[in-house]
């Protein structure tokens, strides 16, 4: 079974730990690929994140999607909104896993922002995947007495 929200856009899910090939070359992982709508576009975007030391990874469409929300929220004749569009475009990459394995090829220079050495957390984050290095992505755990206090400052949604 396919996970997809409502308007047929992939939910990804999971975590699998990818090591790197002497190319420099990662595997996509075949659940996420699975995941993808029939027709859909197997390109994806993969930036920096703002707040934490990993990679984000968006289909080409939730990618369109998000910076035209960004976008919106800007005036291009304000010189801060106009640095602010050049940094948040800054280091992107759009990657297309090969059709034989799956196979992608992540800028160096990106990979080495988050310290990756040879293995890598493509982590499932619903609309996104965040790809981690794996060392870093064991220490981004938390207690469950965090993750509690942390639900507890959500706002009720009724």
């Amino acid at each position: 079974m396919r996970q997809t929200d409502y308007n047929g856009m992939a939910k990804f899910i999971g975590e699998y730990t990818v090591k790197i090939d002497d190319k420099g070359r990662l595997v996509f992982p075949s659940a996420f690929k699975n995941v993808m709508s029939d027709g859909e576009e197997m390109k994806f975007v993969i930036k920096k994140d703002i707040f934490a030391d990993c990679l984000e990874m968006y289909t080409y469409a939730e990618w369109e999607k998000q910076s035209e929300d960004v976008k919106s929220r800007l005036n291009f004749f304000n010189r801060k909104h106009a640095l602010f569009w050049r940094e948040y475009m800054r280091d992107r990459a759009v990657v297309e896993p090969d059709s034989k394995i799956g196979r992608i090829s992540i800028p160096k220079k990106l990979l080495e922002a988050i310290g990756v050495n040879k293995e890598v957390v493509f982590a499932g984050s619903d609309f996104k995947i965040e790809i981690w290095a794996r060392e870093k992505y064991s220490e981004t755990v938390i207690s469950g007495e965090e993750f509690i206090a942390l639900a507890e400052t959500l706002p009720e949604n009724r």
